[in-house]
């Protein structure tokens, strides 16, 4: 997967907007205005920093020596994907879970919204 398809996927997902909120390198895309994923247009390798569970973090970066931890991110809850070197299905699977972990997360109010889109 390039970062052309990769961002079609994200902005096929419900309620999700692309913004360049850290200036005009980084492509950030959103849930209902919640960060799940990030990545550079100026990096050489292109890589994805994707929103994961603690626990299944550690274990995709023990399993994985193309997934580390968030660059630049809380380190707990982030990983960063060399999108080159991880299928396009385990991709779109990780930027499937980050989605859902953030979805999870908002307020009932903003999900009744986001069901609504």
């Amino acid at each position: 997967m390039n970062i052309e398809e990769f961002r079609e996927y994200c902005l096929s997902k419900r309620g999700v907007s692309e913004e360049l909120p850290f200036g005009p390198d980084t492509l950030v895309y959103k849930v209902m205005g919640k960060i799940f994923a990030l990545t550079s247009l100026e990096s050489e390798i292109f890589s994805v920093n994707l929103k994961c569970d603690p626990d299944k973090a550690i274990q995709l970066r023990e399993e994985f020596d193309y997934i580390t931890a968030g660059y630049h991110m809380n380190k707990k809850h982030w990983n960063t994907l060399n999108a080159e070197r991880t299928s396009s299905n385990q991709l779109k699977e990780l930027t499937d879970h980050s989605y859902d972990l953030v979805v999870d997360s908002l307020p009932k109010k903003m999900k009744i919204e986001l069901e609504q889109l």
